[in-house]
């Protein structure tokens, strides 16, 4: 008999690995939750928690920015925070992101123990 994890608490972390004291401004939600715009100096991160919904849907997105300081601007980007058709077996309880400095999004694979690519889409 398997049991079912679907109310499982789920940490998730974001943090600022661009370097050279670059800033980055992160946004990030579900269908239920804003947790606002956060600006993150070099190195910081931001941490929030949630359970997942009965139904195994749960997905929080962000969208995130740097360069905030060039005359040009910046792109915002995109990706999935925590997908939980993606997540419940890679992350299950703890999430854990890293914006490099090469503008690069790494997850971190429990199951596989190493950071792993994961694309950040242009909006």
């Amino acid at each position: 008999m398997t049991q079912n994890v679907v109310h499982a608490k789920v940490h998730v972390r974001v943090v600022n690995q661009l370097g050279n004291g670059q800033s980055m401004i992160l946004r990030c939600r579900s269908r239920d939750d804003d947790l606002g715009n956060v600006v993150l100096e070099d190195g910081q991160e931001m941490e929030w928690s949630f359970s997942v919904n009965f139904l195994g849907t749960t997905l929080f997105y962000c969208n995130v920015r740097w360069d905030l300081n060039s005359s040009t601007g910046s792109n915002w980007y995109s990706f999935d925070a925590y997908d939980n058709n993606r997540d419940c077996a890679r992350c299950a309880s703890e999430c854990r992101w890293m914006i490099s400095n090469e503008g690069s999004l790494y997850g971190y694979n429990k199951v596989l123990g190493r950071w792993v690519l994961f694309p950040l889409t242009r909006k």
